[in-house]
């Protein structure tokens, strides 16, 4: 599996799309803004460029990708004003893989640039917003031309499935599951640990040669409180899979030979790599932990249970089906977030599983 080219969101904004159902990531960006908030204070209080340069690692696409930027220039302009300086312009680039649907992003710019126009009443600085496709699992930038880089909801995904989870006899090492869950072994725990070490480490590598010295990061990413058992929701998509396996619905080899290049990370495995790494400094390491259905009683809490089951169900379907779909075939994703749908809230009630997110604060070494 070429992981660049099925690892996207669903595009367009159609009923399925990602930007009709990202309402999840959104209440994370909301959650981590007075994070993302210190951090750009902090910057603009120490480096003082006239074009401050940003990154937006992960995008993806629909009204989420261009919030954070939205806050930045709020931000930036707010503490300008405190010290009493003109606001410098900034320069946006936002990252994603090849794939995905930058063409939403772009038709949407000429109404976001209208309404920072408006809020602002044209006393920010100028916005230059740019497209960088390409994996951040290797350099994207010149050197020390950036000064701030943020990512929500995408380090997680690692760059690519640990290839020693099929043997080459072509046997899977994690049959029955798509992730590590409660009937996999340790080595399978192990072949993840080692592939987000080398990735984690990657990325660290590059991101400090792209940042100016002083200049920062915050990273939100899913991650565990115990990653041998992580209770991740795509464990319990692994379960509904296995039944429709069960079922006839769905080849055992398919499932048996397929995992997701993902991982999440604890606490202790992050402080672990980027010690090691040694470019950065870490300021802050925060955990959230929600229930799956937390974000939907906090937008509406008028929801019943099945409603909540079936936003929860859409959301992760616009996340994961073309990954899905690209192993599982399309006629197979209907029943498959159907089943999800009938038994998710009851799983995660039984199992007490929660979202957990780690926010990462780092500052390059000077």
């Amino acid at each position: 599996m070429e992981v660049e080219q099925v690892l996207h969101m669903n595009g367009g904004d159609g009923k399925l799309s990602y930007a009709n159902h990202s309402l999840l990531q959104r209440a994370v960006i909301s959650t981590v803004k007075p994070i993302v908030d210190a951090s750009i204070e902090e910057l603009c209080s120490t480096l003082f460029p006239e074009c401050l340069k940003i990154a937006d690692l992960g995008c993806s696409s629909g009204p989420n990708t261009l919030l954070v930027v939205s806050d930045i220039i709020a931000n930036i302009q707010n503490t300008f004003r405190k010290l009493n300086l003109p606001p410098p312009s900034l320069q946006a680039f936002l990252n994603d893989l090849p794939r995905n649907d930058f063409n939403t992003v772009f038709r949407s710019l000429p109404g976001f640039y209208n309404k920072l126009d408006e809020e602002h009443e044209n006393k920010s600085g100028p916005c230059f917003i740019a497209a960088m496709p390409g994996s951040f699992y290797g350099r994207l930038f010149p050197d020390n031309s950036l000064h701030f880089v943020h990512s929500s909801c995408a380090l997680m995904w690692i760059s690519e499935v640990p290839k020693g989870l099929v043997t080459k006899g072509g046997e899977g090492l994690n049959k029955g599951n798509i992730y590590i869950a409660k009937t996999s072994s340790p080595a399978v725990f192990n072949e993840y640990f080692e592939q987000f070490k080398r990735d984690f480490r990657v990325f660290l590598r590059s991101r400090a040669q792209e940042l100016v010295p002083g200049g920062s990061m915050v990273l939100t990413t899913m991650g565990s409180i115990n990653s041998t058992d992580p209770l991740c929701i795509w464990e319990f998509v692994g379960l509904k899979l296995h039944d429709m396996v069960l079922d006839g619905l769905i080849e055992e080899e398919k499932l048996d030979t397929f995992n997701l290049p993902y991982y999440t990370p604890t606490t202790d495995e992050v402080k672990e790599v980027v010690e090691a790494e040694g470019s950065f400094t870490l300021q802050n390491l925060e955990v959230f932990r929600n229930d799956w259905d937390s974000y939907i009683k906090q937008a509406n809490c008028g929801f019943d249970k099945n409603a909540r089951a079936a936003i929860l169900s859409t959301d992760i379907r616009a996340v994961g089906e073309p990954i899905l779909a690209s192993q599982f075939g399309e006629e197979a994703m209907d029943d498959l977030f159907r089943r999800f749908e009938e038994d998710v809230l009851d799983h995660m009630e039984k199992e007490k599983c929660q979202f957990i997110n780690l926010v990462i604060s780092l500052t390059k070494k000077r």
